[in-house]
Protein backbone atom coordinates (compact mmCIF):
# COMPACT_ATOMS: atom_id res chain seq x y z
CA UNK A 1 0.00 0.00 0.00
CA UNK A 2 1.31 3.25 -0.71
CA UNK A 3 1.85 5.90 2.21
CA UNK A 4 -0.56 8.57 2.20
CA UNK A 5 0.84 12.08 3.60
CA UNK A 6 -2.05 13.46 6.16
CA UNK A 7 -1.94 17.14 4.97
CA UNK A 8 -0.32 18.52 1.81
CA UNK A 9 -0.62 22.35 1.08
CA UNK A 10 0.66 24.27 -1.86
CA UNK A 11 0.54 27.91 -1.87
CA UNK A 12 1.13 31.05 -4.53
CA UNK A 13 2.17 34.79 -3.81
CA UNK A 14 -0.15 36.99 -5.64
CA UNK A 15 1.48 39.95 -7.33
CA UNK A 16 0.10 43.46 -6.54
CA UNK A 17 -1.03 44.12 -9.82
CA UNK A 18 -2.94 41.37 -9.87
CA UNK A 19 -7.04 40.27 -9.08
CA UNK A 20 -7.72 36.71 -7.61
CA UNK A 21 -11.01 35.98 -7.10
CA UNK A 22 -12.18 31.81 -6.33
CA UNK A 23 -15.48 31.17 -5.96
CA UNK A 24 -15.86 27.10 -4.84
CA UNK A 25 -13.52 25.73 -7.74
CA UNK A 26 -13.56 28.50 -10.28
CA UNK A 27 -10.10 30.53 -10.50
CA UNK A 28 -10.92 34.30 -12.12
CA UNK A 29 -7.32 35.79 -12.16
CA UNK A 30 -7.39 39.96 -13.78
CA UNK A 31 -4.35 41.38 -14.76
CA UNK A 32 -3.54 44.52 -16.59
CA UNK A 33 -3.43 42.26 -19.83
CA UNK A 34 -6.96 40.82 -19.56
CA UNK A 35 -9.04 38.38 -17.55
CA UNK A 36 -9.04 34.05 -17.39
CA UNK A 37 -10.79 32.00 -16.01
CA UNK A 38 -10.30 28.52 -14.94
CA UNK A 39 -12.45 25.54 -13.58
CA UNK A 40 -11.30 22.58 -11.33
CA UNK A 41 -14.39 21.08 -10.37
CA UNK A 42 -12.62 17.98 -11.27
CA UNK A 43 -10.40 18.25 -8.75
CA UNK A 44 -11.74 15.90 -5.30
CA UNK A 45 -10.99 16.45 -2.05
CA UNK A 46 -9.03 19.67 -2.73
CA UNK A 47 -9.65 23.20 -1.51
CA UNK A 48 -8.66 26.47 -3.04
CA UNK A 49 -8.73 29.53 -0.87
CA UNK A 50 -7.32 32.74 -0.56
CA UNK A 51 -5.68 33.90 2.82
CA UNK A 52 -4.03 37.79 2.56
CA UNK A 53 -2.13 37.91 -0.56
CA UNK A 54 -1.67 34.15 -2.15
CA UNK A 55 -3.32 31.15 -3.41
CA UNK A 56 -3.65 28.12 -1.30
CA UNK A 57 -4.34 24.63 -1.95
CA UNK A 58 -4.40 22.12 0.34
CA UNK A 59 -5.60 18.32 0.65
CA UNK A 60 -5.85 15.77 3.47
CA UNK A 61 -5.03 12.13 3.19
CA UNK A 62 -3.22 12.27 0.14
CA UNK A 63 -1.95 9.71 -2.16
CA UNK A 64 -0.03 10.74 -4.96
CA UNK A 65 -2.64 11.84 -7.38
CA UNK A 66 -3.74 14.32 -4.64
CA UNK A 67 -0.56 15.38 -4.38
CA UNK A 68 0.03 16.00 -7.95
CA UNK A 69 -3.20 17.79 -8.69
CA UNK A 70 -2.57 20.23 -5.86
CA UNK A 71 0.69 21.10 -7.61
CA UNK A 72 -1.04 20.97 -10.64
CA UNK A 73 -3.92 23.67 -9.85
CA UNK A 74 -0.83 26.10 -8.72
CA UNK A 75 1.39 25.77 -11.78
CA UNK A 76 -1.75 26.24 -13.82
CA UNK A 77 -2.90 29.52 -11.46
CA UNK A 78 1.03 30.86 -11.81
CA UNK A 79 0.43 30.47 -15.89
CA UNK A 80 -2.94 32.67 -15.24
CA UNK A 81 -0.84 35.19 -13.54
CA UNK A 82 2.07 35.06 -15.97
CA UNK A 83 -0.74 35.25 -18.46
CA UNK A 84 -2.60 38.49 -17.54
CA UNK A 85 0.54 40.31 -16.29
CA UNK A 86 2.71 39.72 -19.28
CA UNK A 87 1.77 37.11 -21.78
CA UNK A 88 3.00 34.57 -24.05
CA UNK A 89 4.81 34.50 -27.41
CA UNK A 90 5.53 31.25 -29.53
CA UNK A 91 7.73 31.53 -33.09
CA UNK A 92 7.24 29.25 -35.62
CA UNK A 93 9.43 29.61 -38.96
CA UNK A 94 8.65 28.61 -42.57
CA UNK A 95 10.92 26.55 -44.35
CA UNK A 96 10.84 24.88 -47.75
CA UNK A 97 13.16 24.22 -50.20
CA UNK A 98 11.30 23.17 -53.30
CA UNK A 99 8.52 25.11 -53.52
CA UNK A 100 7.73 28.65 -51.26
CA UNK A 101 5.06 28.27 -49.60
CA UNK A 102 2.52 31.07 -48.47
CA UNK A 103 0.62 32.07 -45.50
CA UNK A 104 -1.85 34.10 -44.60
CA UNK A 105 -4.23 34.88 -42.07
CA UNK A 106 -8.57 34.51 -42.62
CA UNK A 107 -10.04 35.68 -39.79
CA UNK A 108 -9.42 32.11 -37.61
CA UNK A 109 -8.09 30.35 -39.93
CA UNK A 110 -4.43 30.43 -41.27
CA UNK A 111 -4.26 29.29 -45.05
CA UNK A 112 -1.42 27.44 -46.13
CA UNK A 113 -0.94 27.27 -49.65
CA UNK A 114 1.74 25.77 -52.59
CA UNK A 115 3.35 23.67 -49.31
CA UNK A 116 4.93 20.56 -51.39
CA UNK A 117 3.52 22.41 -54.59
CA UNK A 118 -0.28 20.99 -53.54
CA UNK A 119 -3.19 22.60 -55.12
CA UNK A 120 -5.29 22.53 -52.21
CA UNK A 121 -4.55 24.82 -49.26
CA UNK A 122 -3.37 23.48 -45.86
CA UNK A 123 -5.96 25.16 -42.76
CA UNK A 124 -4.86 25.33 -39.45
CA UNK A 125 -7.22 27.12 -36.47
CA UNK A 126 -6.57 30.14 -34.73
CA UNK A 127 -7.91 29.81 -31.09
CA UNK A 128 -10.01 32.64 -29.66
CA UNK A 129 -7.78 35.51 -27.68
CA UNK A 130 -4.73 34.18 -29.85
CA UNK A 131 -3.28 37.06 -31.88
CA UNK A 132 -1.00 35.81 -35.01
CA UNK A 133 1.31 37.73 -37.13
CA UNK A 134 3.33 37.09 -40.37
CA UNK A 135 6.90 38.53 -40.82
CA UNK A 136 8.60 37.22 -44.23
CA UNK A 137 9.34 33.85 -43.04
CA UNK A 138 8.44 33.80 -39.29
CA UNK A 139 5.18 33.18 -37.56
CA UNK A 140 4.45 35.32 -33.85
CA UNK A 141 1.51 33.65 -32.02
CA UNK A 142 1.09 36.22 -28.86
CA UNK A 143 -1.60 35.94 -26.03
CA UNK A 144 -3.12 35.72 -22.21
CA UNK A 145 -3.59 31.67 -22.24
CA UNK A 146 -0.63 29.62 -22.59
CA UNK A 147 -3.04 26.37 -23.42
CA UNK A 148 -4.65 28.56 -26.62
CA UNK A 149 -1.37 30.01 -27.63
CA UNK A 150 0.46 26.81 -27.42
CA UNK A 151 -2.51 24.83 -28.88
CA UNK A 152 -2.61 27.87 -32.23
CA UNK A 153 0.90 26.94 -32.61
CA UNK A 154 0.74 23.00 -32.55
CA UNK A 155 -2.47 23.51 -34.90
CA UNK A 156 -0.19 25.06 -37.90
CA UNK A 157 2.94 22.95 -36.97
CA UNK A 158 0.50 19.89 -37.35
CA UNK A 159 -1.04 21.62 -40.47
CA UNK A 160 2.13 21.37 -42.15
CA UNK A 161 3.16 17.76 -41.11
CA UNK A 162 4.14 15.47 -43.81
CA UNK A 163 4.97 11.30 -43.41
CA UNK A 164 4.89 9.76 -47.23
CA UNK A 165 8.69 11.52 -47.52
CA UNK A 166 11.96 11.04 -45.91
CA UNK A 167 12.57 13.68 -42.65
CA UNK A 168 16.35 14.36 -43.33
CA UNK A 169 16.22 15.36 -47.22
CA UNK A 170 12.75 16.32 -46.92
CA UNK A 171 12.32 19.26 -44.24
CA UNK A 172 9.69 21.52 -45.79
CA UNK A 173 6.89 22.80 -43.47
CA UNK A 174 5.99 25.18 -40.67
CA UNK A 175 8.14 24.58 -37.00
CA UNK A 176 8.25 26.02 -33.89
CA UNK A 177 11.45 27.04 -32.64
CA UNK A 178 10.63 29.71 -29.62
CA UNK A 179 8.87 29.64 -26.58
CA UNK A 180 8.65 32.44 -24.35
CA UNK A 181 6.97 35.19 -21.54
CA UNK A 182 6.47 38.49 -23.28
CA UNK A 183 8.79 41.05 -20.94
Amino acid sequence: MLAKEVYVIKQLEIPSDVDVSIQGKKVRVKGKNGELEKDFSDAKDITIKLEQNKVIVETFFANSKKKAMAGTIIAHIRNMIIGVTKGYRYKLKIIYSHYPISVKVDKDKLIISNFIGERSNRVAKILPGVSLKVQGNDIIVEGIDIEKVGQTAANIESATKITEFDRRKFMDGIYIYKREVIT
